[in-house]
């Protein structure tokens, strides 16, 4: 089973996914930074979660 993430992190994942599909891929890294350039995102940990759930959902998209 996997890991249950927060409204907050859900939420702005799916906005910067349909705002700024271009920008994110599958990988991580990527996704990190992109990420930090277009939402203003308040702490590093928070970043990655929502990088990550990024990643994730773009994974998905293209299976």
């Amino acid at each position: 089973m996997g890991r249950i993430r927060q409204t907050f992190i859900k939420r702005t994942g799916e906005e910067l996914i349909e705002k700024f599909a271009d920008k994110f891929t599958s990988d991580f890294e990527e996704n990190k930074k992109a990420v930090e350039e277009v939402a203003m995102i308040s702490t590093k940990t928070l970043r990655n979660r929502v990088a990550g759930y990024v990643t994730a959902k773009v994974k998905k998209m293209n299976a």
